[in-house]
Protein backbone atom coordinates (compact mmCIF):
# COMPACT_ATOMS: atom_id res chain seq x y z
CA UNK A 1 0.00 0.00 0.00
CA UNK A 2 1.35 3.41 -0.97
CA UNK A 3 2.30 6.01 1.63
CA UNK A 4 0.38 9.26 1.84
CA UNK A 5 1.64 12.83 1.89
CA UNK A 6 0.29 13.75 5.33
CA UNK A 7 2.65 16.10 7.12
CA UNK A 8 4.73 16.82 4.00
CA UNK A 9 4.48 19.82 1.68
CA UNK A 10 6.83 20.26 -1.22
CA UNK A 11 9.10 23.26 -0.59
CA UNK A 12 11.43 23.01 -3.60
CA UNK A 13 11.53 21.56 -7.09
CA UNK A 14 14.39 19.12 -7.63
CA UNK A 15 16.34 21.42 -9.93
CA UNK A 16 16.07 24.30 -7.42
CA UNK A 17 17.85 22.59 -4.50
CA UNK A 18 21.06 24.61 -4.51
CA UNK A 19 21.82 25.89 -0.99
CA UNK A 20 23.48 23.69 1.64
CA UNK A 21 22.14 23.94 5.20
CA UNK A 22 18.45 24.16 4.26
CA UNK A 23 15.83 21.59 5.12
CA UNK A 24 13.78 20.86 2.01
CA UNK A 25 10.95 18.64 0.80
CA UNK A 26 10.95 17.48 -2.82
CA UNK A 27 8.75 15.24 -4.93
CA UNK A 28 9.37 13.45 -8.20
CA UNK A 29 10.10 10.27 -10.12
CA UNK A 30 13.01 7.94 -9.39
CA UNK A 31 15.54 8.36 -12.17
CA UNK A 32 18.22 5.94 -10.93
CA UNK A 33 19.01 3.95 -7.77
CA UNK A 34 22.53 3.00 -6.67
CA UNK A 35 22.58 0.67 -3.67
CA UNK A 36 26.11 0.18 -2.35
CA UNK A 37 25.06 -1.77 0.72
CA UNK A 38 25.66 0.66 3.55
CA UNK A 39 24.79 3.69 1.44
CA UNK A 40 22.01 4.31 -1.12
CA UNK A 41 21.84 7.09 -3.69
CA UNK A 42 18.54 7.88 -5.43
CA UNK A 43 18.44 10.46 -8.20
CA UNK A 44 15.00 12.09 -8.09
CA UNK A 45 13.63 13.80 -11.20
CA UNK A 46 10.95 16.40 -11.88
CA UNK A 47 10.40 18.85 -14.70
CA UNK A 48 13.06 21.26 -13.40
CA UNK A 49 15.91 18.77 -13.16
CA UNK A 50 17.32 16.17 -10.77
CA UNK A 51 18.70 16.04 -7.24
CA UNK A 52 20.48 13.27 -5.34
CA UNK A 53 18.87 11.73 -2.26
CA UNK A 54 21.32 10.06 0.11
CA UNK A 55 20.73 7.38 2.75
CA UNK A 56 23.47 5.88 4.97
CA UNK A 57 24.05 4.07 8.28
CA UNK A 58 22.77 7.10 10.23
CA UNK A 59 19.44 7.05 8.40
CA UNK A 60 16.39 5.74 10.26
CA UNK A 61 16.14 2.00 9.58
CA UNK A 62 12.56 2.15 8.23
CA UNK A 63 13.48 5.02 5.89
CA UNK A 64 16.59 3.16 4.71
CA UNK A 65 14.57 0.02 3.96
CA UNK A 66 12.06 2.07 1.96
CA UNK A 67 14.90 3.56 -0.06
CA UNK A 68 16.29 0.06 -0.70
CA UNK A 69 12.91 -1.03 -2.10
CA UNK A 70 12.71 1.79 -4.65
CA UNK A 71 13.02 1.22 -8.38
CA UNK A 72 13.03 3.35 -11.49
CA UNK A 73 9.92 5.56 -11.97
CA UNK A 74 8.61 5.15 -8.40
CA UNK A 75 6.95 8.37 -7.24
CA UNK A 76 8.51 9.72 -4.02
CA UNK A 77 8.43 12.61 -1.63
CA UNK A 78 11.49 13.14 0.50
CA UNK A 79 12.42 15.54 3.29
CA UNK A 80 15.90 16.18 4.59
CA UNK A 81 18.89 18.47 5.04
CA UNK A 82 20.80 19.77 2.04
CA UNK A 83 24.55 19.13 2.33
CA UNK A 84 27.59 19.67 0.14
CA UNK A 85 28.51 16.61 -1.89
CA UNK A 86 31.93 15.00 -1.58
CA UNK A 87 31.87 13.96 -5.24
CA UNK A 88 30.74 16.95 -7.31
CA UNK A 89 28.93 16.49 -10.62
CA UNK A 90 29.52 19.58 -12.78
CA UNK A 91 27.13 18.37 -15.47
CA UNK A 92 23.97 19.21 -13.49
CA UNK A 93 22.90 22.37 -11.65
CA UNK A 94 22.42 20.51 -8.35
CA UNK A 95 25.62 18.49 -8.71
CA UNK A 96 27.33 20.13 -5.71
CA UNK A 97 24.63 19.21 -3.17
CA UNK A 98 22.60 16.23 -1.97
CA UNK A 99 19.68 15.72 0.40
CA UNK A 100 20.28 13.55 3.49
CA UNK A 101 16.78 12.13 3.83
CA UNK A 102 15.04 11.69 7.17
CA UNK A 103 11.46 11.22 5.86
CA UNK A 104 10.67 9.24 2.70
CA UNK A 105 7.22 8.48 1.28
CA UNK A 106 6.63 6.08 -1.61
CA UNK A 107 3.50 7.59 -3.16
CA UNK A 108 3.26 5.21 -6.11
CA UNK A 109 5.15 2.13 -7.26
CA UNK A 110 5.86 1.56 -10.93
CA UNK A 111 6.23 -1.45 -13.19
CA UNK A 112 9.36 -1.65 -15.32
CA UNK A 113 8.61 0.72 -18.21
CA UNK A 114 8.64 -0.65 -21.80
CA UNK A 115 11.70 1.48 -22.55
CA UNK A 116 14.33 3.28 -20.51
CA UNK A 117 13.48 6.89 -19.62
CA UNK A 118 16.70 8.54 -20.75
CA UNK A 119 17.46 11.80 -22.56
CA UNK A 120 19.01 10.25 -25.66
CA UNK A 121 16.62 7.39 -26.23
CA UNK A 122 17.32 4.92 -29.02
CA UNK A 123 13.86 3.38 -28.68
CA UNK A 124 11.91 3.52 -31.93
CA UNK A 125 9.47 6.40 -32.11
CA UNK A 126 6.41 4.22 -32.63
CA UNK A 127 6.87 2.53 -29.25
CA UNK A 128 7.60 5.85 -27.52
CA UNK A 129 4.43 7.39 -29.01
CA UNK A 130 2.38 4.39 -27.85
CA UNK A 131 3.53 5.18 -24.31
CA UNK A 132 3.68 8.94 -24.84
CA UNK A 133 3.02 9.71 -21.17
CA UNK A 134 6.30 7.93 -20.38
CA UNK A 135 8.14 9.50 -23.30
CA UNK A 136 7.10 12.92 -22.00
CA UNK A 137 9.04 12.26 -18.79
CA UNK A 138 12.27 12.66 -20.77
CA UNK A 139 13.96 16.02 -20.21
CA UNK A 140 14.41 16.97 -23.91
CA UNK A 141 10.68 16.64 -24.56
CA UNK A 142 9.75 18.37 -21.31
CA UNK A 143 12.09 21.24 -22.19
CA UNK A 144 10.44 21.53 -25.62
CA UNK A 145 6.92 21.62 -24.20
CA UNK A 146 7.98 24.18 -21.58
CA UNK A 147 9.61 26.33 -24.28
CA UNK A 148 6.38 26.18 -26.27
CA UNK A 149 4.53 27.45 -23.21
CA UNK A 150 7.03 30.29 -22.81
CA UNK A 151 6.54 31.31 -26.45
CA UNK A 152 2.78 31.45 -25.88
CA UNK A 153 3.27 33.63 -22.80
CA UNK A 154 5.58 36.07 -24.60
CA UNK A 155 3.03 36.28 -27.43
CA UNK A 156 0.20 37.13 -25.08
CA UNK A 157 2.30 39.65 -23.15
CA UNK A 158 3.51 41.37 -26.32
CA UNK A 159 0.16 41.67 -28.03
CA UNK A 160 -1.66 42.65 -24.83
CA UNK A 161 0.93 45.41 -24.36
CA UNK A 162 0.21 46.60 -27.90
CA UNK A 163 -3.53 46.98 -27.38
CA UNK A 164 -4.76 43.66 -28.75
CA UNK A 165 -7.87 41.97 -27.36
CA UNK A 166 -7.91 38.18 -27.05
CA UNK A 167 -11.16 36.82 -28.46
CA UNK A 168 -12.11 33.17 -28.97
CA UNK A 169 -13.74 32.21 -32.25
CA UNK A 170 -15.96 29.12 -32.77
CA UNK A 171 -14.53 25.62 -33.11
CA UNK A 172 -17.54 24.39 -35.08
CA UNK A 173 -18.10 26.55 -38.15
CA UNK A 174 -19.49 26.50 -41.65
CA UNK A 175 -17.35 24.69 -44.18
CA UNK A 176 -15.70 27.23 -46.51
CA UNK A 177 -12.87 26.67 -49.01
CA UNK A 178 -9.48 27.35 -47.38
CA UNK A 179 -7.04 25.26 -49.40
CA UNK A 180 -7.23 21.89 -47.61
CA UNK A 181 -9.93 19.39 -46.75
CA UNK A 182 -12.08 20.17 -43.72
CA UNK A 183 -12.59 17.91 -40.75
CA UNK A 184 -16.37 17.57 -40.58
CA UNK A 185 -18.59 17.23 -37.50
CA UNK A 186 -22.08 15.77 -38.09
CA UNK A 187 -25.03 17.53 -36.48
CA UNK A 188 -27.55 15.46 -34.51
CA UNK A 189 -30.07 18.32 -34.42
CA UNK A 190 -29.81 19.02 -38.17
CA UNK A 191 -29.74 15.58 -39.85
CA UNK A 192 -27.52 15.42 -42.94
CA UNK A 193 -25.77 18.68 -42.13
CA UNK A 194 -22.24 19.20 -40.87
CA UNK A 195 -20.08 21.67 -39.03
CA UNK A 196 -16.42 22.00 -40.01
CA UNK A 197 -13.48 22.39 -37.67
CA UNK A 198 -11.72 25.65 -38.60
CA UNK A 199 -8.68 25.54 -40.87
CA UNK A 200 -8.12 29.04 -39.50
CA UNK A 201 -10.31 31.72 -37.86
CA UNK A 202 -10.05 33.76 -41.09
CA UNK A 203 -13.63 34.83 -41.65
CA UNK A 204 -14.38 35.38 -37.95
CA UNK A 205 -11.39 37.61 -37.36
CA UNK A 206 -12.40 39.73 -40.34
CA UNK A 207 -15.90 39.97 -38.90
CA UNK A 208 -14.36 41.09 -35.61
CA UNK A 209 -12.68 43.95 -37.47
CA UNK A 210 -16.04 44.87 -39.00
CA UNK A 211 -17.43 44.71 -35.44
CA UNK A 212 -15.01 47.45 -34.42
CA UNK A 213 -12.64 45.56 -32.12
CA UNK A 214 -9.70 47.00 -34.07
CA UNK A 215 -6.98 44.67 -32.76
CA UNK A 216 -7.64 40.95 -32.22
CA UNK A 217 -5.33 38.20 -31.00
CA UNK A 218 -5.94 34.50 -30.37
CA UNK A 219 -3.83 31.42 -29.85
CA UNK A 220 -6.10 29.61 -32.24
CA UNK A 221 -6.46 25.86 -32.72
CA UNK A 222 -6.68 25.01 -36.42
CA UNK A 223 -7.42 21.76 -38.27
CA UNK A 224 -6.51 20.59 -41.77
CA UNK A 225 -7.16 17.19 -43.26
CA UNK A 226 -4.01 16.92 -45.39
CA UNK A 227 -1.03 14.62 -45.78
CA UNK A 228 1.40 14.95 -42.90
CA UNK A 229 5.14 15.67 -42.89
CA UNK A 230 7.75 16.72 -40.34
CA UNK A 231 6.48 20.32 -40.12
CA UNK A 232 2.76 19.55 -40.41
CA UNK A 233 0.15 18.12 -38.03
CA UNK A 234 -3.61 17.79 -38.64
CA UNK A 235 -4.26 20.02 -35.62
CA UNK A 236 -2.01 22.93 -34.82
CA UNK A 237 -1.91 26.29 -33.06
CA UNK A 238 -1.29 29.66 -34.62
CA UNK A 239 -0.75 33.06 -33.03
CA UNK A 240 -3.58 34.67 -34.96
CA UNK A 241 -3.87 38.45 -35.26
CA UNK A 242 -5.82 41.06 -37.17
CA UNK A 243 -5.52 44.88 -37.16
CA UNK A 244 -7.72 47.68 -38.49
CA UNK A 245 -6.69 50.91 -40.22
CA UNK A 246 -3.40 49.39 -41.37
CA UNK A 247 -1.49 48.44 -44.48
CA UNK A 248 1.16 45.79 -45.07
CA UNK A 249 4.01 47.59 -43.33
CA UNK A 250 2.00 48.07 -40.15
CA UNK A 251 1.23 44.36 -39.80
CA UNK A 252 4.78 43.35 -40.69
CA UNK A 253 6.26 45.86 -38.22
CA UNK A 254 4.02 44.45 -35.47
CA UNK A 255 5.21 40.92 -36.24
CA UNK A 256 8.84 42.07 -36.24
CA UNK A 257 8.39 43.57 -32.79
CA UNK A 258 7.12 40.22 -31.55
CA UNK A 259 10.09 38.40 -33.09
CA UNK A 260 12.51 40.84 -31.48
CA UNK A 261 10.93 40.45 -28.03
CA UNK A 262 10.63 36.66 -28.31
CA UNK A 263 14.25 35.97 -29.23
CA UNK A 264 15.58 38.54 -26.79
CA UNK A 265 13.61 37.19 -23.81
CA UNK A 266 13.85 33.46 -24.46
CA UNK A 267 17.20 33.05 -26.19
CA UNK A 268 19.02 36.29 -25.32
CA UNK A 269 19.55 36.84 -29.05
CA UNK A 270 19.29 40.14 -30.92
CA UNK A 271 17.55 39.79 -34.28
CA UNK A 272 18.63 42.49 -36.74
CA UNK A 273 15.74 44.75 -37.72
CA UNK A 274 14.08 45.40 -40.03
CA UNK A 275 13.88 41.83 -41.31
CA UNK A 276 15.00 41.45 -44.94
CA UNK A 277 12.36 41.28 -47.66
CA UNK A 278 12.40 39.40 -50.95
CA UNK A 279 9.88 39.34 -53.78
CA UNK A 280 8.30 35.99 -54.56
CA UNK A 281 9.74 35.94 -58.08
CA UNK A 282 13.27 36.55 -56.77
CA UNK A 283 12.92 33.82 -54.15
CA UNK A 284 11.88 31.33 -56.81
CA UNK A 285 14.64 32.41 -59.21
CA UNK A 286 17.42 32.28 -56.60
CA UNK A 287 16.29 29.47 -54.32
CA UNK A 288 13.54 27.56 -56.14
CA UNK A 289 11.25 28.02 -53.14
CA UNK A 290 8.89 30.59 -51.64
CA UNK A 291 10.29 29.66 -48.22
CA UNK A 292 14.04 29.68 -48.83
CA UNK A 293 16.66 28.80 -46.27
CA UNK A 294 19.13 31.70 -46.55
CA UNK A 295 21.59 30.38 -43.95
CA UNK A 296 23.80 29.17 -46.82
CA UNK A 297 24.46 30.12 -50.45
CA UNK A 298 24.33 27.71 -53.40
CA UNK A 299 21.89 29.95 -55.26
CA UNK A 300 20.31 28.85 -58.53
CA UNK A 301 21.86 30.37 -61.66
CA UNK A 302 20.37 30.59 -65.14
CA UNK A 303 22.73 29.39 -67.89
CA UNK A 304 20.12 29.30 -70.68
CA UNK A 305 21.78 32.08 -72.65
CA UNK A 306 25.11 30.23 -72.62
CA UNK A 307 23.73 26.89 -73.84
CA UNK A 308 20.87 27.91 -76.14
CA UNK A 309 22.96 27.11 -79.24
CA UNK A 310 25.04 24.24 -77.87
CA UNK A 311 24.95 20.72 -79.28
CA UNK A 312 23.22 19.13 -76.30
CA UNK A 313 19.61 18.51 -77.30
CA UNK A 314 18.34 18.22 -73.71
CA UNK A 315 19.33 21.84 -73.10
CA UNK A 316 18.30 23.31 -76.42
CA UNK A 317 14.92 21.57 -76.57
CA UNK A 318 14.04 22.72 -73.04
CA UNK A 319 14.79 26.31 -74.02
CA UNK A 320 12.92 25.99 -77.33
CA UNK A 321 9.91 24.68 -75.40
CA UNK A 322 9.80 27.85 -73.29
CA UNK A 323 11.79 26.45 -70.39
CA UNK A 324 15.27 27.12 -69.07
CA UNK A 325 18.55 25.51 -68.07
CA UNK A 326 19.63 26.25 -64.51
CA UNK A 327 22.39 25.13 -62.18
CA UNK A 328 23.64 25.11 -58.61
CA UNK A 329 27.30 24.90 -57.63
CA UNK A 330 28.22 22.73 -54.64
CA UNK A 331 31.55 24.20 -53.50
CA UNK A 332 34.31 21.77 -52.48
CA UNK A 333 31.87 18.91 -52.86
CA UNK A 334 33.67 16.60 -55.31
CA UNK A 335 35.00 14.31 -52.58
CA UNK A 336 31.51 13.83 -51.09
CA UNK A 337 29.43 13.87 -54.29
CA UNK A 338 31.02 10.89 -55.98
CA UNK A 339 29.66 9.54 -59.24
CA UNK A 340 27.64 7.03 -57.22
CA UNK A 341 26.16 9.80 -55.06
CA UNK A 342 25.32 11.86 -58.15
CA UNK A 343 23.47 8.83 -59.55
CA UNK A 344 21.41 8.79 -56.34
CA UNK A 345 20.68 12.51 -56.75
CA UNK A 346 19.58 11.84 -60.32
CA UNK A 347 17.05 9.30 -59.11
CA UNK A 348 15.94 11.76 -56.44
CA UNK A 349 15.18 14.57 -58.92
CA UNK A 350 13.37 12.13 -61.21
CA UNK A 351 11.21 11.21 -58.26
CA UNK A 352 10.12 14.83 -57.80
CA UNK A 353 9.31 15.56 -61.43
CA UNK A 354 12.53 16.26 -63.37
CA UNK A 355 13.56 14.24 -66.42
CA UNK A 356 17.16 13.94 -65.30
CA UNK A 357 20.24 15.65 -63.90
CA UNK A 358 23.29 16.85 -65.81
CA UNK A 359 26.51 17.46 -63.90
CA UNK A 360 30.10 18.62 -63.94
CA UNK A 361 32.37 17.04 -61.33
CA UNK A 362 35.74 18.74 -61.17
CA UNK A 363 38.27 16.49 -59.48
CA UNK A 364 41.25 16.41 -61.81
CA UNK A 365 42.65 19.15 -64.04
CA UNK A 366 39.99 18.33 -66.64
CA UNK A 367 36.46 18.32 -65.15
CA UNK A 368 34.26 15.25 -65.72
CA UNK A 369 31.11 16.40 -67.53
CA UNK A 370 28.05 14.27 -68.27
CA UNK A 371 27.34 16.26 -71.45
CA UNK A 372 30.93 17.15 -72.37
CA UNK A 373 30.92 15.38 -75.73
CA UNK A 374 28.15 17.73 -76.94
CA UNK A 375 30.08 20.88 -76.05
CA UNK A 376 32.04 22.88 -78.59
CA UNK A 377 35.51 24.23 -77.92
CA UNK A 378 35.53 26.57 -74.92
CA UNK A 379 31.78 26.22 -74.22
CA UNK A 380 32.21 24.28 -70.98
CA UNK A 381 34.87 26.73 -69.80
CA UNK A 382 32.42 29.63 -70.33
CA UNK A 383 29.74 27.83 -68.28
CA UNK A 384 32.13 27.10 -65.41
CA UNK A 385 33.47 30.65 -65.46
CA UNK A 386 29.95 32.12 -65.43
CA UNK A 387 28.97 29.89 -62.50
CA UNK A 388 32.14 30.61 -60.55
CA UNK A 389 32.92 26.88 -60.43
CA UNK A 390 36.44 25.80 -59.52
CA UNK A 391 38.43 22.64 -59.08
CA UNK A 392 36.87 20.58 -56.28
CA UNK A 393 33.33 21.79 -57.05
CA UNK A 394 30.31 19.94 -58.43
CA UNK A 395 27.81 21.61 -60.77
CA UNK A 396 24.29 20.16 -60.91
CA UNK A 397 22.05 21.18 -63.82
CA UNK A 398 18.34 20.72 -64.61
CA UNK A 399 16.67 21.63 -67.92
CA UNK A 400 12.89 21.83 -68.22
CA UNK A 401 9.94 24.19 -67.88
CA UNK A 402 10.51 26.71 -65.07
CA UNK A 403 7.74 25.15 -62.99
CA UNK A 404 9.90 22.00 -62.90
CA UNK A 405 13.42 23.42 -63.02
CA UNK A 406 13.13 25.88 -60.14
CA UNK A 407 11.44 23.74 -57.45
CA UNK A 408 13.59 20.74 -58.41
CA UNK A 409 16.81 22.67 -57.93
CA UNK A 410 15.35 24.24 -54.79
CA UNK A 411 14.78 20.79 -53.27
CA UNK A 412 18.15 19.54 -54.55
CA UNK A 413 19.90 22.57 -53.01
CA UNK A 414 18.56 21.64 -49.56
CA UNK A 415 19.35 17.96 -49.94
CA UNK A 416 22.93 18.60 -51.04
CA UNK A 417 23.48 21.19 -48.29
CA UNK A 418 22.43 18.64 -45.66
CA UNK A 419 24.65 16.03 -47.27
CA UNK A 420 27.62 18.42 -47.18
CA UNK A 421 26.70 19.57 -43.64
CA UNK A 422 27.03 23.25 -44.56
CA UNK A 423 23.84 24.54 -42.89
CA UNK A 424 24.96 26.39 -39.73
CA UNK A 425 23.37 25.28 -36.46
CA UNK A 426 22.06 27.77 -33.89
CA UNK A 427 21.57 30.49 -36.48
CA UNK A 428 18.19 32.13 -37.10
CA UNK A 429 17.62 33.76 -40.48
CA UNK A 430 14.24 35.44 -40.97
CA UNK A 431 12.95 36.59 -44.33
CA UNK A 432 9.75 38.22 -45.56
CA UNK A 433 8.45 37.00 -48.93
CA UNK A 434 6.28 39.65 -50.63
CA UNK A 435 4.51 40.41 -53.93
CA UNK A 436 3.02 36.99 -54.45
CA UNK A 437 1.16 36.37 -57.71
CA UNK A 438 -2.55 36.76 -57.07
CA UNK A 439 -3.57 33.99 -59.47
CA UNK A 440 -2.00 30.74 -60.60
CA UNK A 441 -2.91 28.94 -63.82
CA UNK A 442 -4.56 25.56 -63.38
CA UNK A 443 -3.69 23.42 -66.41
CA UNK A 444 -6.24 20.75 -65.49
CA UNK A 445 -9.23 23.10 -65.35
CA UNK A 446 -7.93 25.65 -67.83
CA UNK A 447 -8.59 28.71 -65.69
CA UNK A 448 -6.94 30.92 -63.08
CA UNK A 449 -7.19 29.93 -59.41
CA UNK A 450 -6.63 32.15 -56.39
CA UNK A 451 -3.17 31.59 -54.93
CA UNK A 452 -4.48 32.84 -51.56
CA UNK A 453 -7.88 32.93 -49.89
CA UNK A 454 -10.34 35.04 -51.91
CA UNK A 455 -10.35 37.95 -49.42
CA UNK A 456 -6.75 38.95 -50.17
CA UNK A 457 -6.36 42.48 -51.52
CA UNK A 458 -4.57 42.92 -54.86
CA UNK A 459 -1.87 45.57 -55.02
CA UNK A 460 -3.39 48.90 -56.01
CA UNK A 461 -1.41 49.25 -59.24
CA UNK A 462 -2.54 45.78 -60.38
CA UNK A 463 -6.31 46.33 -60.19
CA UNK A 464 -6.38 47.43 -63.84
CA UNK A 465 -5.25 43.94 -64.94
CA UNK A 466 -7.91 41.89 -63.15
CA UNK A 467 -9.94 41.30 -66.30
CA UNK A 468 -7.29 41.53 -69.00
CA UNK A 469 -4.03 40.11 -67.64
CA UNK A 470 -4.41 37.99 -64.47
CA UNK A 471 -0.73 37.03 -64.62
CA UNK A 472 0.17 40.69 -63.88
CA UNK A 473 -1.87 40.85 -60.67
CA UNK A 474 0.07 40.66 -57.41
CA UNK A 475 -1.31 40.37 -53.90
CA UNK A 476 -0.87 42.45 -50.76
CA UNK A 477 0.34 39.25 -49.15
CA UNK A 478 3.40 38.45 -47.08
CA UNK A 479 4.92 35.29 -45.63
CA UNK A 480 7.39 35.18 -42.77
CA UNK A 481 10.06 32.50 -43.26
CA UNK A 482 12.58 31.26 -40.71
CA UNK A 483 15.43 28.92 -41.68
CA UNK A 484 13.49 27.59 -44.67
CA UNK A 485 10.22 27.04 -42.80
CA UNK A 486 7.11 29.12 -43.43
CA UNK A 487 6.15 30.54 -40.04
CA UNK A 488 3.36 32.80 -41.10
CA UNK A 489 1.14 33.81 -43.96
CA UNK A 490 -0.78 37.05 -44.00
CA UNK A 491 -2.39 39.68 -46.18
CA UNK A 492 -4.36 42.88 -46.34
CA UNK A 493 -8.03 42.03 -46.87
CA UNK A 494 -10.57 43.25 -49.38
CA UNK A 495 -13.16 45.38 -47.61
CA UNK A 496 -14.85 46.96 -50.62
CA UNK A 497 -18.09 45.15 -51.44
CA UNK A 498 -17.91 45.75 -55.19
CA UNK A 499 -14.25 44.74 -55.43
CA UNK A 500 -14.96 41.56 -53.47
CA UNK A 501 -17.75 40.67 -55.88
CA UNK A 502 -15.38 41.30 -58.78
CA UNK A 503 -12.75 39.03 -57.22
CA UNK A 504 -15.27 36.24 -56.82
CA UNK A 505 -16.27 36.64 -60.45
CA UNK A 506 -12.62 36.57 -61.53
CA UNK A 507 -12.33 33.22 -59.76
CA UNK A 508 -15.31 31.86 -61.67
CA UNK A 509 -17.74 31.74 -58.74
CA UNK A 510 -21.44 32.13 -59.52
CA UNK A 511 -23.76 34.31 -57.44
CA UNK A 512 -25.25 31.16 -55.95
CA UNK A 513 -21.82 29.83 -54.92
CA UNK A 514 -20.84 33.19 -53.43
CA UNK A 515 -24.03 33.31 -51.39
CA UNK A 516 -23.73 29.70 -50.24
CA UNK A 517 -20.08 29.91 -49.19
CA UNK A 518 -19.51 33.52 -48.14
CA UNK A 519 -22.90 35.24 -48.04
CA UNK A 520 -22.74 36.32 -44.41
CA UNK A 521 -19.29 37.91 -44.82
CA UNK A 522 -20.16 39.67 -48.07
CA UNK A 523 -23.32 41.05 -46.48
CA UNK A 524 -21.24 42.40 -43.60
CA UNK A 525 -19.21 44.55 -46.01
CA UNK A 526 -22.38 46.41 -46.92
CA UNK A 527 -22.47 47.95 -43.44
CA UNK A 528 -19.02 49.50 -43.59
CA UNK A 529 -15.67 47.83 -42.98
CA UNK A 530 -12.48 49.50 -41.80
CA UNK A 531 -9.39 48.57 -43.85
CA UNK A 532 -7.69 45.67 -42.12
CA UNK A 533 -5.13 42.92 -42.44
CA UNK A 534 -3.43 40.29 -40.37
CA UNK A 535 -1.55 37.05 -40.25
CA UNK A 536 -1.22 33.78 -38.37
CA UNK A 537 2.17 32.78 -36.93
CA UNK A 538 2.65 29.04 -36.49
CA UNK A 539 3.31 28.51 -32.78
CA UNK A 540 4.26 24.86 -33.25
CA UNK A 541 6.70 25.55 -36.08
CA UNK A 542 8.23 28.43 -34.16
CA UNK A 543 8.76 26.14 -31.15
CA UNK A 544 10.22 23.42 -33.40
CA UNK A 545 12.88 25.76 -34.81
CA UNK A 546 13.73 27.44 -31.51
CA UNK A 547 14.12 24.04 -29.82
CA UNK A 548 16.16 22.64 -32.72
CA UNK A 549 13.66 19.80 -33.08
CA UNK A 550 13.41 17.69 -36.23
CA UNK A 551 9.63 17.38 -36.21
CA UNK A 552 6.49 19.00 -34.84
CA UNK A 553 5.97 15.76 -32.92
CA UNK A 554 8.85 16.81 -30.67
CA UNK A 555 7.06 19.99 -29.56
CA UNK A 556 3.51 18.59 -29.43
CA UNK A 557 2.40 16.80 -26.28
CA UNK A 558 0.22 14.17 -27.98
CA UNK A 559 0.96 14.24 -31.72
CA UNK A 560 -0.41 12.33 -34.68
CA UNK A 561 1.79 10.19 -36.95
CA UNK A 562 2.05 10.03 -40.73
CA UNK A 563 -1.39 8.48 -41.27
CA UNK A 564 -3.04 11.03 -38.90
CA UNK A 565 -3.56 8.46 -36.13
CA UNK A 566 -2.62 8.86 -32.47
CA UNK A 567 -0.88 5.69 -31.34
CA UNK A 568 -1.39 6.07 -27.58
CA UNK A 569 -5.20 6.17 -27.63
CA UNK A 570 -5.64 4.38 -30.97
CA UNK A 571 -7.68 7.14 -32.56
CA UNK A 572 -9.42 7.54 -34.89
CA UNK A 573 -11.59 4.59 -33.88
CA UNK A 574 -14.88 3.04 -34.88
CA UNK A 575 -17.99 4.06 -32.94
CA UNK A 576 -21.01 1.94 -32.16
CA UNK A 577 -24.05 1.72 -34.43
CA UNK A 578 -26.31 3.54 -31.98
CA UNK A 579 -24.02 6.59 -32.06
CA UNK A 580 -24.13 6.57 -35.87
CA UNK A 581 -27.88 6.04 -36.03
CA UNK A 582 -28.61 9.10 -33.87
CA UNK A 583 -26.58 11.14 -36.39
CA UNK A 584 -28.29 9.48 -39.37
CA UNK A 585 -24.93 8.26 -40.65
CA UNK A 586 -24.22 4.91 -42.31
CA UNK A 587 -20.66 3.68 -42.81
CA UNK A 588 -20.24 2.22 -46.30
CA UNK A 589 -16.49 1.59 -46.19
CA UNK A 590 -14.21 0.58 -43.33
CA UNK A 591 -10.44 0.34 -43.02
CA UNK A 592 -9.16 -3.10 -43.91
Amino acid sequence: MADNMKGLKRTHYCGEVLKAGETVTVGGYVDTVRNKGGIIFIVLRDRTGVVQLTFNETTDKEVFEKAASCHSEYVLMAKGEVRERESINDKIATGHVEIFVDDLRILAKAQTPPFEIVDNSNTNEELRLKYRYLDLRRKPLQDNIIMRSKIAKVARDYFYDNGFIEIETPMMIKSTPEGARDYLVPSRVHPGKFYALPQSPQIYKQLLMISGFDRYIQLARCFRDEDLRADRQPEFTQIDLEMSFVDMDDVMDMAEGFVRKLFSELLNKDIDMPLPRMKYVDAMEKYGSDKPDIRFGMEIQNISELVKDCGFGVFTSAIADGGSVRAIVAKNAASVLTRKEIDKLTEYVKGIGAKGLAYVRWVDDAPACSFGKFMGEGELDKILSFLGAEKGDVVLIVADKNKVTLPTLGALRLKVAKQLDIIPEGEFKFLWITEFPFFEWNEETGHWDAMHHPFTMPMDECLQYLDTAPEKVYAKAYDLVLNGTELSSGSIRITDYELQQKMFESLGLTDEEIEAKFGFLVDAYKYGAAPHGGMGIGLDRLAMIICGADSLRDVTAFPKVQNASELMSNCPAAVDKDSLDVLNIAVTKTEE
